[in-house]
């Protein structure tokens, strides 16, 4: 599935690695949102881009950007891991892959071609703005090659820019 620049992005509402609600739809408004979405706890790429999104979120809360992770992996590993990393961000759990499915995600399940530490969603990103409208999306089949923090600093640096 992809989705139209400019389309309204589906609403969800997930819990977070404690157990609170979170929303999409109370964050409109809000600024824009980036939907981070992440192989797992156990992914050593995953934990290291995380800790990256975490050094960077600075620059992204200065540009009205609230970052937002999700994975489908259990609550109590994300929770351990977002722990040890000191996450800041929302660290949000999709274990029934709702969102997952919503957005149009990549998942590597049983079925897969090859074997990839069983079932999981895999890395995507989203980027709305204030009204829930996509601005720009990547999603990919595998953990390598994910646009990082970095990248992202120019993507919505370009976008601020551009906007009609």
């Amino acid at each position: 599935m992809v989705f139209a620049i400019n389309e309204k992005a589906p609403m969800f509402t997930l819990a977070d690695v404690h157990g609170e609600e979170f929303k999409l739809e109370e964050k409109i408004g809000k600024g824009w949102q980036l939907l981070v979405f992440f192989r797992g706890s156990w992914c050593p790429v995953c934990k290291e881009e995380l800790q990256a999104w975490e050094e960077h979120r600075s620059f992204f809360e200065k540009n009205n950007v609230n970052i937002t992770a999700i994975s489908t992996d259990n609550p109590e590993d994300l929770r351990t891991m977002a722990e040890e990393y000191g996450l800041t961000f929302p660290v949000l759990v999709d274990e029934a892959l709702k969102v997952l499915d919503d957005y149009g995600v990549f998942y590597h399940s049983s079925e897969a071609p090859y074997e990839d530490h069983g079932a999981h969603g895999e890395p995507a990103y989203f980027l709305l703005d204030e009204e829930g409208r996509f601005l720009y999306q990547h999603r990919q089949t595998n953990p390598f090659g994910r646009p990082g923090p970095k990248e992202l600093r120019k993507t919505v640096k370009y976008i601020e820019d551009n906007l009609k």
